[in-house]
């Protein structure tokens, strides 16, 4: 696999990352979607790097230079759709891979991860403990799961934001719940489609629609929590959809 590490092309054997395109040690990473070999928000999501690294003393290319990495990325390993995934360590390294992506056609069932879980507004890696929490519910028969912060609050799911429907209004949680500042959510409070409102664990029961949403799913509807049936918004997951690929490029 081909990737660009430090603005140059290279073989992912000749770099200090895993077979999967994870650099070693400890940083920040930003995951984009790309349709017909362009990537969806760019410049959103390079600029939530920049302001993390910035937050956590993480030295990062200038935006000019990975706008050029990327470009030489996609050119030289082209997808009609595909994830790109630019990461950063904490000693100054970066990596970018592109790789394919299938999308996620049917609604999922999730269930509720038992025990609390500490958010973060900075996206990280090492990503395990995320990823554990997926294959955690998975491994009990569900799609994916919904965390709760120590506060009780209702956060985000596995490894996507969370947007919510009560009493008619569709909500997501602030970033004061620990939950990560994600591109799709911000667009949709841009455009004045979700309100921010935290959600006490104690008013599940009044979700009666709900979505994950992030760069690469744009909208996942969520069809139950917990063996709840949810409505299925079909329209309003079309929207979001269209308003994402309206932002696609830059």
């Amino acid at each position: 696999m081909r990737v660009i590490f430090n603005g140059e092309l290279k073989s992912i054997n000749d770099v200090p990352a895993s077979s999967s395109g994870w650099l070693e040690g400890e940083g920040i990473f930003e995951t984009v979607k790309s349709v017909g070999n362009k990537p969806f928000s760019l410049s959103r999501h390079i600029a939530r790097a920049q302001s993390s690294a910035v937050a956590l003393g993480i030295t990062i290319s200038n935006s000019d230079q990975i706008s050029q990495g990327v470009s030489d990325l996609f050119a030289a390993v082209p997808h009609g759709l595909g994830m790109l995934r630019i990461s950063f360590d904490n000693q100054g390294n970066w990596l970018a891979v592109h790789m394919p992506y299938a999308e996620q056609e049917k609604s999922c069932n999730v269930r509720m991860h038992p025990g609390a879980v500490t958010g973060d507004v900075h996206k990280r890696f090492p990503y395990t403990n995320r990823l554990e929490i997926l294959e955690q519910a998975r491994f009990a028969g569900f799609d994916d799961a919904i965390v709760v912060n120590g506060q009780g609050n209702i956060c985000e799911g596995s490894v996507t934001n969370l947007i919510a429907k009560i009493d008619g209004q569709w909500v997501t949680p602030p970033t004061t719940d620990f939950v990560l500042p994600g591109i799709i959510r911000q667009i949709l409070i841009e455009n004045e489609l979700v309100a921010i409102e935290s959600i006490p664990a104690d008013r599940l029961a009044e979700i009666t629609s709900a979505f994950f949403i992030s760069s690469l799913r744009l909208s996942h509807a969520i069809s139950s929590i917990d063996s709840r049936p949810l409505h299925l918004s079909h329209a309003f997951g079309e929207e979001i959809k269209a308003l994402a690929h309206k932002y696609s490029v830059g």
